[in-house]
This record gives structure tokens, C-alpha cells and sequence, in this order.
């Protein structure tokens, strides 16, 4: 790795997203205590640097609203309309007498003075509006629908003793003519109703500068943790950002320095190869400052509704490209914002941190369809029982229901933005393992042709397949990217698959069975380098990530055909001429590539063995490693000298299954 650079492209992405979280970091300073109700106060004393307001606590003020709002007034609207339509019902009934209608209307009117409702009420007083104006009123003082008939009644007959006034008012139907005329006003009472519940007072006194608000080593009761509320919020609202700007970014430059640091080393340790993949990087980096950048977002605005987003789906977006040995540093430096800068950071950091473990393992079998929604409730079950767990050991105070309702949603979002790691594929130009599995498909295109035209050739790319993807899974190397390499390797051997042993059964008879029968040993093994330059030829027009078919480039790295090499000097041939006879590759860089040739070398050599012994197995696999690294083929990869080993036990394991003794069945005569 160049120095120029590396500084270019790995130290500039880092400073540019250092610039961006340190711009949005919180700039005020950071409550420094953690307690909880029935813990005894592990600082020294607490006293008060100010004045401040105690605060109510939510179910105070809850109690305090229901009290006020049930002691709000309705108001009645007054409807002269009513009183008008009345009396002019009244001037069409069949009354006997004027001087009875005229003494019926003037009691409607008295009646309605007074006021009319549809039926009583509990309320000692209610508001009635005339006009504009609303006057307070005493509900006994006011009729009932009920009350007024009667009293209409029990008025007139004190006039007309004489006349049988109930039978004459259900005959004219004077009684259905008397209607409320007080028109409850629910519009009204509802407004008054609210401005009742937001006039309660939020303070319930204040606490002087210099008072003790816990002492050390004394047990937090509930008053103390309201108290202890009330600081902390005029602490952070007012008291924090009251030291100089310089100071507060300069201490957040330094801690998100140092979560940088860990993130670099967090990749170094990892895969350190990743700083050579750009787009991988770049894709690491992304992962990372977005899950960061939503962190410090709800720590600055509302902690509460951090539950609301799935910050596993940051561990699936890195499950999606990388091993499991890259994910889990980076995920959980990518959680060290809220550890840091949130409250109760601790609890939240633990609940985020198995919800993505939860999350890796469960999508690891349950990622298809409707699966993920059982992965999704598996998820949800876990979480809930982490923060059900730091809820009764009181480190968080959030309304347990609402926050079970929100980490329910989170986890529902979990599935629904996986698919955009698809996306991100296409944005960073990466594969996938889902678009492995795809590729190693062998009903796909290329994978079809290469078994019509060089049925030899397939047959040795799915050995190779099986045997390299076995060797990957030993050392925890990337098996759905060694058995997609394995496949496509040897592609460019259809173009002209007579060339190649295994596809000798395709040479015409006229060539007696033997392709390289009449070439020179130079044309020949020109004829086989070719195959590589063929092979690259037909990924780029199928569209092969390139991460794929760099294993066309790397399974030969830059060896010579050995046969024909020796042959050609044993014929008189020029040494300087050498390179003609070297394949136009370059030499493994990563574990999987070089996993696959050595497992591509080893199947073709192993079919020329005549004894599949133990021993005679196990001395082909040491011979052809050894050739490998003492040619310099595995100078430029990653893998270690334990890794090879394991590859090598893993092979011969694999060789010596493939070739075991099998029981010689006696002829029988067929009659």
C-alpha cells in the first residue's frame, strides 16, 4: 500500500466524516450521574450551583389535569330560536279561550327566563351564553325538560282552577310545544376543557442555590429522583451550554476522534485488506456514519424515540458483503455514540447490542419471505426482555408500554429496509452474498454453456467447488465467494475445450484423440494461457463482478505450463523465452483465492495419482502447496501459515473420501 495513497483514499474519508459528526455532535455538556430509585447515591455530595424549579413528575401532573378538567363547566348556549318557534306553535293550538293561550304564553315565557335543559346534570354549575356574554348559573336554578312541563302545568292551574288544564294541554299537545332552549355547547366546553388541562403549573416550587439535593452514600427515594430530574434538566437545557463553545467541541473532537481510531483499528484487525477494496471501504465508512448520525440525532432532539429505529439492519446492510468476524467490531463501534452521549447509554448500548447479534443470527436461515417476519419477532421478543430487564433494575425511566410499542415497530422497519441493501449493492458496486448464490446458480447462462461445450470442464469445476468451499468453512473465509470463483474460473476453457485433458472425449477423430498431437510445445501452451484471457473476455460480456472473475485472473497467479515448458527446452528450446510459457494473471491477494488454487491445482493432480493412499494423498497436497509457495504464488495474500495448514488437513480429508476403496462386486453370468 502506497503511502500517497493510502492518505488519499483512506485518511480523507475518515477526516470528512470526523468533520461531519463533530458539526452535529451535541454542544452541550453531559449530565454526569447515573442513578436509580432505591440505589444508594454513589458521588460525593450533591449540591446545588443554582436556582432551580422542582418539576412536577408526569403522573403529578396527569392527576392534577384529571382533577382540574373533571371540574370543568359546561356551557349552554341560550337559543332564542327555540322560544320563538314555541310560541308560535302555541298560537296554533286548540286552546279554549284566549285568556288561556295568553296565560300559557306568558308561563312559556317566565319558563324560559329561566332556562330549559334537555335533562339534569351532575354539575353543581354550568355556563349559559346569551348574545356574548356567559354567565355562570346554579344547575338547580335552571329547568329540566321534565321539571318545566310540570311547571308549566302547575302555573296555569293556579289561574284556571276550574278547567281540567292537564287534559286540555295533552289534548292540544302544549306539553310537545315546550322544548330546551338551552343548547349544551360541546364545542365550547372542550376548548375550556383543554385550556383547564395545559393551565396546570409544570413546577411545584423551587430549590435554592446551596442546597443539599442527595448526600453520598444516602438511598435515592422518589423524591430525591424528582429532584434529581429537575436539576438535570435545567442542567442540560441552560446550565451546559453556558462553557465556552471552544471547550465543548474540542472535548467531542476528541471522543469522536477516538471512536474513529477504534473504527480504523476495528477494520485493520479485521480484514485489513478492506482498505485495499475501496468501495468496501467506502461502504464500511457509510454504514458507519449514517448509524452515527441517526445516534447523535435523537440524542439531541429525543431520546425517547431512538427505540423507533432498527440499528440492526446496519449489522445485515454489513452482513450482506462482509464475514462475521468484520461485522461485529465494526457494529458495535458503530454503537458508541449512544454509550457515550445518551442517557442511560449503557442500557441502550446493551439492548442495540444483542438486538444485532439476535439479528445476525437469526436472518443467517430465516431471510426468505415471509421468515423475516418471524425473524422480526424473534428480534422483538429478545429486546423486550433486555428492556424489561434495565426497566426493573430502574436504569431507564421510559413508560414501559410505549416504549415496548415503539421497539415493536423497530423491529418490523428492520425488515422492511433490508432490501435496500440491493441498492446499496448497485451504489457501491459490491456483491452481495444473496448475488453469490444467484451467480452459483448452475442453471444460469454462462454456467449452462460451460456444461454443453466442455462437460469436463464443469465436472471439474463443481469438484473444485466442493473442495474449496470445505477449505473456506475451516478457516472462516467467505464460502459463498469461493464456491462463485470456483465455478467461473476455468469459463474460458469453452471457447476451445479440446485444448484441455478433461475434455479429450470432444476431440475428432481424425486428430487421434490427441489435441496437442501436432503442435509445438510453444503453440500448445499458448493454446491453454489462452483460457484465461478468454475467460475475461466472457465474464465482462455476461456482466461478472469483478470480484468474481478475479479468480480467472489469480487461480493459475503466474505459473508456467510446467509439460510443455520442459518439453520445449528438452527440444532445444531459448530459457529466455520463459514468460511465453507463463500465464498473464497475477498472484492471489485474499484467503479465497488462494483456497482456490490450491484446490484447483490438487483436483487435476489428484487424477493422475495410481494409489490413493493415505500417505501418497497426503505427499501430493504437501508437494504442490510447497511448489506453490516456493514459486512466490502466495507472497501477496493475506493468508497465514495455520490457515494453510488447515486447507491442507481439510483437502486431504476431501481427496482421500473422493478416492476411497470400494468393494469389487464378483462378475455373474448373465443368462
Amino acid at each position: 500500500m502506497k503511502k500517497p495513497s493510502f492518505w488519499l483514499k483512506v485518511l480523507l474519508p475518515f477526516v470528512l466524516v470526523f468533520v461531519v459528526l463533530l458539526l452535529w455532535a451535541p454542544k452541550s455538556s453531559r449530565w454526569g450521574y447515573d442513578y436509580a430509585k432505591g440505589q444508594p447515591w454513589r458521588y460525593e455530595t450533591l449540591t446545588a450551583q443554582f436556582d432551580f424549579p422542582l418539576l412536577k413528575t408526569d403522573a403529578q401532573i396527569a392527576s392534577e389535569q384529571a382533577e382540574q378538567m373533571a371540574n370543568v363547566i359546561p356551557y349552554y348556549k341560550y337559543s332564542q330560536d327555540v322560544v320563538s318557534s314555541s310560541l308560535h306553535s302555541l298560537s296554533r293550538a286548540q286552546l279554549p279561550g284566549d285568556s288561556l293561550k295568553q296565560s300559557v304564553a306568558r308561563q312559556l315565557v317566565h319558563i324560559y327566563e329561566k332556562g330549559v335543559i334537555p335533562e339534569s346534570v351532575p354539575d353543581e354549575l354550568i355556563y349559559v351564553q346569551r348574545d356574548k356574554r356567559a354567565e355562570e348559573c346554579p344547575s338547580s336554578e335552571v329547568f329540566t325538560l321534565h321539571n318545566a312541563r310540570i311547571a308549566l302545568f302547575a302555573l296555569v292551574s293556579q289561574e284556571f282552577m276550574n278547567l281540567q288544564v292537564d287534559s286540555i294541554f295533552r289534548a292540544a299537545n302544549v306539553y310537545d310545544i315546550l322544548q330546551p332552549n338551552l343548547i349544551y355547547d360541546e364545542q365550547l366546553t372542550n376548548i375550556m376543557h383543554n385550556r383547564a388541562g395545559a393551565s396546570i403549573s409544570p413546577t411545584m416550587g423551587y430549590v435554592n442555590a446551596g442546597s443539599i439535593i442527595v448526600s453520598e452514600g444516602e438511598i435515592v427515594t422518589a423524591e430525591i429522583v424528582q429532584t434529581l430530574d429537575s436539576y438535570k434538566k435545567e442542567f442540560e437545557s441552560n446550565v451546559g451550554t453556558d462553557k465556552p463553545l471552544s471547550w465543548i467541541y474540542f472535548g467531542n473532537a476528541l471522543v469522536i476522534l477516538a471512536i474513529l481510531v477504534c473504527l480504523y483499528f476495528a477494520i485493520y484487525f479485521s480484514n485489513a485488506m478492506i482498505f485495499k477494496d475501496y468501495n468496501r471501504f467506502l461502504f464500511v465508512l457509510t454504514v458507519f456514519t449514517i448509524m452515527a448520525l441517526v445516534e447523535l440525532t435523537f440524542i439531541k432532539f429525543s431520546s425517547e424515540w431512538i427505540f423507533l429505529f432498527p440499528f440492526a439492519v446496519g449489522a445485515l446492510y454489513l452482513q450482506a458483503f462482509f464475514r462475521t468476524r468484520v461485522i461485529y467490531p465494526v457494529y458495535i463501534v458503530s454503537l458508541l455514540p449512544i454509550l457515550i452521549y445518551a442517557d442511560n447509554g449503557a442500557a441502550l448500548f446493551m439492548i442495540y447490542l444483542v438486538s444485532g447479534i439476535v439479528t445476525l443470527f437469526v436472518f443467517r436461515n430465516l431471510s426468505k419471505g415471509v421468515k423475516q417476519f418471524l425473524a422480526a419477532m424473534i428480534n422483538f421478543a429478545v429486546v423486550s426482555i433486555c428492556f424489561g430487564a434495565v426497566k426493573l433494575l430502574g436504569l431507564v425511566h421510559y413508560d414501559f408500554l410505549r416504549t415496548e410499542a415503539m421497539l415493536f415497530v423497530g423491529s418490523i422497519l428492520a425488515v422492511a429496509l433490508h432490501p435496500f441493501v440491493l441498492l446499496l449493492e448497485r451504489i457501491f458496486n459490491l456483491v452481495s452474498n444473496s448475488r453469490l448464490m444467484e451467480l452459483s446458480d448452475t442453471s444460469s447462462g454462462v454456467l449452462r454453456s460451460l456444461e454443453q461445450k466442455a462437460p469436463g470442464t464443469f465436472q471439474h469445476s463443481l469438484q473444485v467447488m466442493n473442495i474449496a468451499s470445505a477449505a473456506a468453512r475451516a478457516i472462516g473465509a467467505d464460502e459463498f465467494l469461493v464456491r462463485a470463483g470456483a465455478l467461473y474460473h476455468d469459463i474460458g476453457k469453452m471457447n476451445n475445450p479440446q485444448c484441455f485433458v478433461e475434455n479429450e472425449s470432444l476431440v475428432s477423430a481424425d486428430r487421434d484423440g490427441k489435441y496437442h498431437a501436432d503442435l509445438s510445445p510453444l503453440q500448445s501452451a499458448q493454446d491453454i494461457i489462452k483460457h484465461i484471457t478468454d475467460g475475461m473476455e466472457i465474464a465482462q460480456a455476461h456482466s461478472i463482478p469483478a470480484i468474481v472473475s478475479d479468480f480467472i485472473l489469480t487461480h493459475h497467479g503466474t505459473t508456467c505450463v510446467q509439460y510443455f515448458y520442459d518439453k520445449y527446452i528438452k527440444e532445444g528450446g531459448d530459457s529466455s523465452r520463459k514468460a511465453e510459457f507463463c500465464y498473464p494473471g497475477r498472484k492471489p491477494q485474499t484467503k479465497e483465492q488462494v483456497i482456490l488454487m490450491i484446490a484447483d491445482s490438487l483436483e487435476a493432480a489428484s487424477r493422475t495419482l495410481k494409489d490413493y493412499s493415505a500417505e501418497s494423498i497426503s505427499e501430493l497436497v504437501e508437494r504442490i502447496v510447497r511448489y506453490k509457495i516456493a514459486d512466490g504464488q502466495l507472497d501477496e495474500s493475506d493468508i497465514t501459515i495455520r490457515e494453510i495448514s488447515t486447507v491442507k488437513a481439510v483437502i486431504k480429508s476431501y481427496l482421500a473420501q473422493i478416492h476411497h476403496e470400494r468393494v469389487k462386486y464378483p462378475n455373474r453370468r448373465i443368462k
